[in-house]
């Protein structure tokens, strides 16, 4: 089949991730998934939840929210309704899981790092776009500012993977996303270690050979952005 941006089935979309936007926060970046764009930062604080407190380990948590115009048509700020909905809250969830396997939490003792990331401009894929531009600011704020690079454990990425017709298709934009028969997300490390996989059949079931299919292409897609990171942070 053919794509309508006439990428290949396993083509990632334009991918730039720019450094040090925000000069406040400790660590930040700019990520591009094509038209996905997400402004990530990474700030330090002294201080841990009050359940770990001495556990002699620190702490990463993350939030997450889409700006009113990241859309095609303009959503209510989160905050005007007076709480957030079930999806920011399971992609925030999401993100902290994934990032916490990025560090050794036991050299960030006594410190929570708090991820934010703002997405500005939405075409599919914000949560996957999140984690991989949330890494780079996470890992430059610990460079910058710990005095223990060891909590740096290994690069963490996510990409969106998808069926349609039973043609597997990588980085799926929104129009993509929107058609898909079968809708997936995944996250790993650098040395191709599984985090999460979501994964969603809205029309017929998908086989496990097509699931290992799925995760072959994305597993590829994800070095592609890996690369990229160490380019960023080099």
């Amino acid at each position: 089949m053919t794509r309508r941006d006439n990428r290949k089935l396993n083509e990632m979309r334009p991918l730039e991730i720019d450094l040090g936007i925000i000069k406040h926060a400790e660590g930040s970046a700019l990520v591009k998934f094509g038209d996905t764009h997400v402004i990530c930062t990474a700030s330090i604080e002294n201080n841990v939840p009050r359940w770990m407190r001495g556990s002699n380990e620190g702490w990463i948590t993350a939030e997450y929210g889409m700006l009113p115009r990241s859309t095609h048509e303009r959503m209510n700020r989160e905050a005007s309704r007076g709480k957030q909905s079930g999806r920011t809250m399971e992609i925030q969830r999401l993100i902290g899981r994934s990032l916490r396997q990025a560090v050794d939490l036991k050299f960030l003792k006594d410190k929570t790092i708090n991820i934010d990331c703002d997405v500005i401009q939405a075409d599919g894929g914000t949560r996957t776009a999140s984690i991989s531009g949330a890494c780079v600011a996470l890992f430059q704020a610990i460079k910058n500012n710990h005095n223990d690079n060891r909590a740096i454990k290994e690069y963490v990425a996510a990409v969106s993977i998808g069926l349609k017709d039973g043609s597997p298709l990588l980085d799926l934009n929104y129009e993509e996303d929107s058609e898909a028969d079968t809708d997936l997300n995944i996250v790993m490390t650098e040395n191709g270690g599984l985090i999460e996989i979501q994964g969603t059949a809205e029309h017929n079931p998908f086989t496990k050979k097509q699931l290992d299919e799925m995760v072959e292409m994305a597993s590829e897609g994800i070095k592609e952005i890996i690369k990229i990171q160490k380019l960023c942070l080099s």
